[in-house]
């Protein structure tokens, strides 16, 4: 699957699946067959974490 490279346009991608799709990060990594570490990783890099409680990057 292609993901955006740029990571405010990754942020975006991922808040939006989990927001219309996922129930949590790890479902949708799942689903899409996702590298959990590396999203997390550049998305870190901008300042933004994964808040489960709240489903999305914050």
């Amino acid at each position: 699957m292609y993901l955006p490279k740029d990571p405010a346009m990754l942020l975006s991608w991922v808040n939006t699946k989990l927001r219309d799709e996922a129930s949590s990060f790890s479902a949708l990594c799942e689903e899409y067959e996702l590298d959990m570490a590396q999203i997390e990783a550049s998305l870190s890099a901008i300042g933004y974490h994964y808040d489960a409680a709240q489903n999305r990057f914050c």
